[in-house]
């Protein structure tokens, strides 16, 4: 009944999503999933008429201008999709590429409130000086630059107030719209809507936590401990919450000025090496980075230095899967097919459908057309994105972290290109690769793995007489069962189950109907009539919200 009724309060921005998608053409996947039967039924009338100015747009193109007029959470969502280099074309990421999130600013009076809130106090009283013209302004929050009383120059990054509610409307929605796409439009399976909306809610709540990224940011200080050429901007935890964000003001040449570079005299190819040693050291060696690292997030300091801002979307790696990336950055660079499939097998979700012998075939004749081409000369982030291209032929995706740090090393390589046309990705990460390898099969590796292995193989050996008696005593009283789960059965039984649900609901509705009747029939007068007519009006609202859930309940089920 609760999901019913958010449903019905969500039901107002439905119609705007559906009316945008239908703006931009995609009016017959609004049928298809079912939003337009749905909207019609509940009174709600959508512009049929395909505007002519969009006919000339690429689908990517319309994709992405559509998710620009939905708002804040689904510039998001492309931005995330863009991420999904298994998932999607060259052209698609390009174009969702080009999201930003630079929307106009909220004038001060309209955040002031909020901020005095978290910082305790009025703005004059904890700041020197605050500026209260924007330095930035995003689909989340907008900066302000702010002086503390000892002269420190920070920036404080306001969450937009009332924009979780927005977000958490959007993401219910969302969720929704998934579970319609998967059952109405088999054809839209292979993107794996769910999986890509739950991991799109996962990464936007944490953006909407500002405390979190702050920890994020620390936690990348500390992993850089002693070293010189990247600075983090330090946290002033006395006034950082959920939803604001005090850090010190990074001076220096954003990453896109390259002009400003040139002019500072600072050596472009120094500092393309530079950036590449902090991302691969956060991949390889860490297994904890910056999953957004554009240019708008970098910035070059004096003594060719390089600062890193906006910690909200990170990645995480776990040792096994950090040796399996180097398994599959020299598999590809030595040649080795075999050890490219393995990976890529071990990777791969959906796996158990894929034809391996296929796949190595393909693997293999794209790693052959390597073969010659000198170790300088090689594109990683253009061979990354070929294997991407060969496990979506295959039916096969990524799990979320490793499209996340695929996308790392296409920005990386596209970025280091910018600075020095001659960078070369594969040189960059050979000491890394190597470091790894080397850590995989250290003697204490080994010696650890070893233990860890014995030890678990010890708790196997005495568990297992224990197991199986308790598997005999079952068997010996009947009570062994097998469970066998035939999916369409499943389905029709949870059919049988909704529609018995509705049937019992009215039979409800209709004895409170009757019911109610009775009791305000027999109401004559005096203060027990008064309490019989209340009950019965009490009974006669009882009927009607049960019958308007019933009536959603089939709305909701649709064309299923």
């Amino acid at each position: 009944m609760w999901e019913t009724l958010g449903t019905v309060r969500d039901l107002g921005r439905l119609q705007q999503i559906a009316s945008v998608l239908v703006g931009y053409g995609f009016g017959d996947m609004v049928r298809r999933i079912g939003l337009a039967g749905a909207l019609e039924r509940a009174g709600r009338l959508l512009h049929w008429q395909d505007p002519q100015a969009m006919a000339h747009m690429a689908p990517p193109e319309r994709v992405r201008r559509a998710l620009e007029d939905l708002g804040p959470t689904f510039v998001k969502l492309g931005q995330v999709l863009a991420t999904r280099v298994d998932l999607f074309p060259p052209e698609w990421i390009g174009e969702l590429g080009k999201l930003q999130n630079a929307v106009p600013p909220l004038p001060f009076e309209r955040v002031r409130a909020q901020l005095v809130e978290d910082l305790g106090a009025e703005p004059e009283a904890v700041f020197a000086q605050l500026d209260e013209t924007p330095l930035a302004a995003a689909s989340l929050a907008q900066t302000h630059r702010a002086w503390l009383v000892d002269g420190t120059a920070v920036v404080l990054k306001i969450r937009r107030p009332g924009i979780r509610d927005t977000v958490e409307a959007d993401l219910r929605l969302l969720a929704r719209l998934a579970e319609i796409v998967e059952a109405q439009a088999p054809d839209l399976q292979r993107y794996r809507p769910r999986e890509v909306v739950q991991q799109f809610a996962q990464s936007l709540r944490r953006e909407l936590d500002f405390a979190a990224e702050c920890r994020n940011a620390e936690r990348i200080a500390a992993n850089f401990a002693g070293h010189e050429e990247i600075v983090v901007p330090r946290v002033h935890w006395q006034w950082t919450s959920e939803r604001l964000n005090v850090q010190d003001f990074v001076a220096g040449i954003p990453g896109p000025d390259l002009a400003a570079v040139d002019a500072s005299g600072m050596d472009r190819k120094h500092l393309a090496q530079v950036g590449a040693g902090i991302v691969l050291k956060m991949v390889l060696e860490d297994g904890f980075f910056h999953a957004d690292p554009h240019p708008g997030n970098i910035f070059y300091l004096s003594g060719e230095r390089i600062g890193v801002i906006d910690f909200g979307m990170v990645g995480r790696v776990s040792e096994q899967r950090r040796f399996q990336i180097v398994q599959l950055l020299h598999g590809l660079v030595e040649r080795e097919a075999q050890a490219v499939t393995d990976v890529l097998l071990e990777w791969g979700e959906g796996a158990g459908e894929a034809d391996e012998t296929r796949l190595q075939a393909d693997i293999g004749a794209f790693v052959d057309q390597y073969r010659g081409v000198p170790l300088k000369d090689l594109r990683m982030g253009a061979m990354l994105l070929d294997v991407t291209t060969i496990l979506r032929d295959h039916g096969l995706s990524l799990p979320p972290d490793l499209a996340l740090m695929i996308k790392a090393f296409l920005t990386l390589e596209g970025f280091g290109r910018q600075l020095d046309p001659d960078f070369d990705m594969a040189g960059a990460a050979r000491p890394y690769v190597e470091k790894v390898m080397l850590a995989r099969w250290s003697p204490r590796a080994l010696l650890r793995r070893g233990r860890r292995g014995a030890i678990d193989a010890l708790e196997l050996a005495g568990d297992l007489p224990r197991e199986l008696r308790r598997l005999l005593r079952a068997a010996r009283r009947g009570r062994l069962n097998m469970q066998i789960e035939v999916t369409s059965l499943k389905a029709f039984g949870e059919q049988v189950d909704r529609a018995a649900n509705r049937l019992t609901m009215g039979v409800v509705t209709a004895a409170l109907v009757i019911g109610s009747s009775i009791v305000m029939n027999s109401a004559g007068g005096g203060v027990p009539s008064r309490w019989l007519l209340g009950l019965g009006v009490a009974g006669f609202i009882g009927a009607a919200l049960t019958g308007l859930w019933i009536l959603l309940s089939i709305w909701r089920s649709g064309r299923r």
